[in-house]
């Protein structure tokens, strides 16, 4: 009955509209109320929940790509990939996954690389004769990979509940970060080709070189990122302040395309989304102690033991029910809510939690395109000023490729776990 109270008033108030931290939190109230405990348990288990030097990195990576949008790096980023690849037919569409790709490592948001990406590509590509619902896909679907392709905002937050270390989860995204640039980059070729899409004069070696020099330190920034914390140099905490002092320096110093005026805006944006983030992993906390003490996670082992006793079918079961929950919840949300409920029953069929991580995530990415949520697919339409169910459309192959990579990863699991293993040995 209190399972029934929490969840039921949690999804009636997203019915109304209301925040999901804000559902989170009175959800979690109402069902401390029924069963009579004490009220105390909210603010100690949001301080608990937020008190975790891990996420530290979330404040510090979302200043470091908001800063880099504003400083317009992404149209540096846009400019050296169409220079390498624009002379392919539906080369903007591969510049568009390319780019992605980049500024995902930069900002580990989705909806920050559907804005800085899409606010680009998606005209170009419309004033170079490409269809407008295409142009609106291939960008919503691109921006998936800038919280897939660490550091991942997602996944620090999965970390954080799991207690799996966040490079390990970085190292692990890799590959299927990587499988699925690939496999959008040939649908991008293959759609060039059939439907004829035009392509730019092929450039020379110098034009290259000044697109390069153009946009070097922007190139280097994931490197720096990523090097370091593959490397072992610095944590993903430590890089991620290591990734605003490199932007700010830039952008103020190298490109100069920001004033010191502007970094109150910046740094009051990316509070704002930072305090989001922060009070739904808190009140989070306050909610899975709730199911915890309810008995939720183990009356879950004992229903799906009950059905199966096979980890393939668990696997398959929960890919379809978070490809359904990331249709109607934020993804941070999702993690931070059905982690906790979830972790008996992984430990109970020996799924590796590493791979579960990545895998859940990457599933819930793949939400950020799927309405009615579908945040980045939203962002991009009002872009390409066209019909949702015409973007939604052309989309549909792409989605489809992205459900692939993802059942892929999900029963392949070295694309998941070889990094990390090699470089533990």
């Amino acid at each position: 009955m209190i399972n029934l109270i929490l969840f039921g008033s949690f999804f009636v108030m997203l019915l109304l509209n209301i925040p999901i931290a804000v559902s989170l939190g009175m959800s979690s109230i109402f069902a401390l109320l029924f069963s009579s405990s004490p009220l105390t348990v909210v603010p100690t288990n949001v301080y608990s929940g937020m008190a975790k030097f891990l996420l530290l990195a979330i404040p510090f990576f979302v200043l470091s790509g908001n800063i880099m949008a504003k400083a317009g790096i992404s149209s540096r980023l846009v400019a050296f990939a169409d220079d390498c690849v624009g002379h392919r037919r539906g080369g903007i569409a591969i510049v568009a996954v390319i780019v992605a790709c980049f500024f995902g490592a930069i900002s580990g948001s989705g909806v920050a690389t559907a804005s800085a990406i899409g606010g680009i590509t998606i005209p170009a590509m419309k004033r170079e004769g490409y269809p407008a619902p295409f142009a609106v896909g291939v960008a919503s679907i691109s921006s998936i990979l800038g919280p897939i392709i660490p550091p991942s905002i997602v996944l620090i937050v999965s970390a954080s509940i799991t207690n799996v270390s966040v490079a390990e989860l970085f190292l692990g995204s890799v590959l299927p970060g990587i499988i699925l640039a690939v496999a959008l980059i040939a649908y991008g070729l293959y759609y060039g080709h059939k439907h004829n899409l035009p392509a730019h004069e092929k450039p020379n070696l110098r034009k290259i070189g000044a697109s390069v020099r153009k946009g070097i330190w922007a190139l280097l920034m994931p490197i720096i990122i990523l090097g370091g914390i593959f490397g072992g140099i610095f944590t993903p905490t430590e890089a991620s302040a290591v990734a605003v002092v490199y932007s700010l320096i830039i952008s103020l110093f190298v490109y100069k395309d920001m004033s010191f005026k502007e970094l109150p805006q910046v740094f009051v944006e990316g509070a704002v989304s930072t305090a989001t983030i922060m009070v739904m992993v808190g009140l989070s906390s306050a909610s899975s102690y709730v199911i915890t003490t309810s008995g939720l996670p183990q009356q879950l082992v004992s229903f799906f033991s009950s059905i199966t006793n096979s980890p393939v079918v668990i696997l398959l079961l929960l890919n379809i029910l978070f490809l359904i929950i990331g249709m109607l919840m934020e993804a941070n949300a999702a993690v931070v809510m059905m982690t906790p409920i979830l972790l008996p029953l992984l430990n109970a069929f020996g799924i590796d939690l590493l791979q579960f991580g990545i895998v859940m995530s990457f599933n819930l990415c793949i939400g950020l395109v799927t309405p009615p949520v579908g945040l980045c697919l939203l962002l991009c339409n009002q872009t390409g000023e066209t019909r949702l169910s015409h973007s939604l459309k052309a989309m549909m192959p792409m989605l489809l490729i992205s459900i692939i990579v993802l059942f892929l990863i999900t029963y392949v699991s070295p694309l998941t776990t070889l990094l990390p293993s090699i470089m533990a040995g």
